[in-house]
């Protein structure tokens, strides 16, 4: 068997048990018409699904239909425990749920592991969330697929886009960036925070967004510096907090959820 990198918070951040995942899964993208337009990239949230599962589940919606067509996805998320120079690849061969296995993109890891900013070591990824609750939701709309997991610590913009330029594919390949929005403000101060990040990411404007507006920035500003140079179109899909979902108000955690459309040839 190849080496895997078993699931870290599973029965912590979703449910452990299958069936139970399965369900919540359903609940946060109910059953729909396929999209008409497929989006090429999305952001989404990265906690626990009872508090960002309904926001994280507005971008996964949009890939109804999406099954057997995307065959790899770039999944790039923050370092939240291990200090990182540049973007991490891992030596696992594939990455475990409660749904089943999900291969790692061998030759996608190898065409970028030239780079110098590309490292290989599963100790940033070992502990790490902001990758892993993104799979099942993956699991649940694409089924069979492999992902290039990145766990991004000290980079440039410039230094994620040159990653996501040599990856980018074609339709087969999706890309995902994870991150939260602002921590830890009472509910009113994060929706004027929130909304004014919101508004930089629509304008496709990653200097504007700086680490108190989103834990996942440094990833976030690599995808939309090279999403502004390819004229892209965005499209916000939800925008909350832990206050509108399950947590108190004094204190929440920003969530938002938006598509990525590579501009019409």
């Amino acid at each position: 068997m190849p080496h895997a990198r078993p699931a870290a918070v599973a029965g912590r951040f979703y449910p452990l048990d299958p069936a139970e995942l399965r369900r919540q899964l359903e609940a946060y993208m109910p059953a729909g018409q396929p999209v008409a337009a497929r989006p090429k990239a999305l952001i989404a949230p990265h906690a626990g699904y009872v508090y960002s599962g309904p926001v994280a589940g507005r971008a996964y919606a949009r890939l109804a239909g999406a099954g057997g067509s995307i065959e790899r996805v770039v999944l790039l998320g923050p370092a939240h425990f291990v200090r990182l120079r540049g973007l991490a690849l891992p030596e696992a061969e594939a990455f475990e749920t409660p749904l089943g296995r999900v291969p790692v993109d061998a030759a996608a890891a190898q065409a970028i592991a030239s780079l110098p900013q590309v490292v290989i070591s599963d100790r940033p990824h070992a502990p790490e969330h902001s990758l892993e609750v993104h799979l099942p939701f993956l699991q649940q709309t694409l089924g069979a697929f492999s992902v290039v997991p990145l766990v991004v610590g000290d980079a440039t913009f410039e230094e994620v886009s040159e990653v996501l330029e040599r990856l980018w594919g074609g339709p087969e390949t999706l890309v995902v960036v994870s991150t939260d929005l602002s921590h830890y403000l009472d509910h009113a101060a994060a929706r004027q925070r929130d909304a004014a990040t919101a508004a930089a990411i629509e304008a496709l404007r990653p200097e504007a967004i700086g680490f108190d507006a989103a834990c996942g920035c440094i990833p976030l500003g690599g995808l939309l510096s090279l999403a502004r140079r390819q004229g892209m179109e965005i499209e916000r899909l939800d925008l909350r907090n832990s206050g509108d979902t399950a947590g108190p108000r004094h204190q929440v955690v920003g969530y938002g959820a938006w598509a990525l459309y590579e501009a019409a040839a």
